[in-house]
């Protein structure tokens, strides 16, 4: 498993230019979908929303750092659960709060603050968690994290798109309105075909490696879950609110950390992959965990509901 430490999945400018692009069209998606309306909570119910941040960009990274110095993973490996564990939740998290019976208002806004946030958390956090864990001892020579530059990118790919698309939905709401879905739709279409035509020449890397992947990635996404409700649990939050954080927790934002990794990292093999299978994972156990959590109702037992 070592050589995945020497891989490099590598884009030559003109791909990464484009990876960047469609990133970029990706988070302006997201921001169409943003209006104030969705920031209102923070100060209606401050109390989920600020947990809620607490489990995203603080719980989740020390939970993975205490994940990583349990399990020992190879250092690329590491760094990406580090990288993944930093960024912010994905959008899917609020389709799939109202399916488990969520506070679907919560996870929209726990989803706005995040995102913008996250320009300047998940550089923060990755280079604290990322510089404490190569302070260790652990040798991997392609990699230097650097707060500066990549929050340098993060406002270009992440920052500048959402600003943007939040200005285009206050100033033409009507336009916004007819083009929100097949943006929305488009841009992760497009994403997605990039992502998958990038990789297609390093499929068989992916399959010979892929099974060295499967389980630390089901294990670090069961930890992000469990740490949002439980942090939830701990607060006395209600059990819509605890559904939201759960899956706030748990569905993260891996295009972003693929973004990075192949701009930063030369695409080392170990945390690129960690990034690919957490985009794939977290669908099919969010999907998962909110149809089981939309069984369980306030006053009723897991084990009634499993009778």
């Amino acid at each position: 498993m070592e050589i995945l430490d020497e891989i490099q999945l590598n884009f030559n400018q003109d791909s990464l230019l484009l990876l960047n692009i469609c990133m970029g069209l990706v988070m302006f998606g997201v921001a169409i979908e943003l209006t104030v309306a969705d920031f209102k909570n923070l100060w209606q119910k401050p109390k989920s929303l600020i947990i809620g941040l607490v489990a995203q960009f603080l719980i989740l990274p020390l939970l993975t750092y205490v994940l990583v110095l349990l399990s020992n993973p190879i250092p690329s490996v590491a760094l990406g659960m580090i990288l993944v564990a930093c960024c912010s939740g994905g959008n899917l998290s609020n389709m799939l709060s109202v399916m488990a019976g969520g506070n679907g208002a919560l996870s929209v806004s726990l989803t706005a603050i995040a995102t913008l946030a996250a320009v300047v958390a998940t550089p923060a956090n990755f280079a604290l968690w990322g510089n404490l864990y190569l302070s260790s001892g652990v040798s991997l020579p392609q990699i230097s994290i650097s707060f500066s530059d990549m929050l340098e990118t993060i406002l270009l790919i992440v920052g500048v798109p959402l600003l943007l698309g939040m200005l285009f939905n206050h100033y033409f709401p009507k336009l916004t309105a007819k083009i929100r879905r097949p943006i929305r739709i488009i841009s992760i279409v497009i994403f997605g075909a990039f992502i998958i035509g990038a990789f297609a020449a390093n499929f068989n890397i992916f399959l010979e490696y892929i099974h060295f992947i499967v389980m630390i990635v089901l294990l670090h996404n069961a930890l992000a879950y469990g740490g949002g409700y439980s942090l939830g649990q701990l607060f006395g939050l209600s059990l819509p609110d605890k559904k939201a954080i759960t899956l706030e927790t748990g569905i993260q934002n891996s295009g972003i950390a693929l973004v990075l990794i192949f701009n930063f990292f030369d695409g080392v093999g170990g945390m690129a992959i960690i990034a690919g299978w957490w985009g794939i994972w977290d669908i099919i156990s969010g999907l998962a965990l909110a149809w089981g959590l939309s069984k369980v109702k306030k006053g009723i037992s897991t084990e009634q509901v499993v009778s």
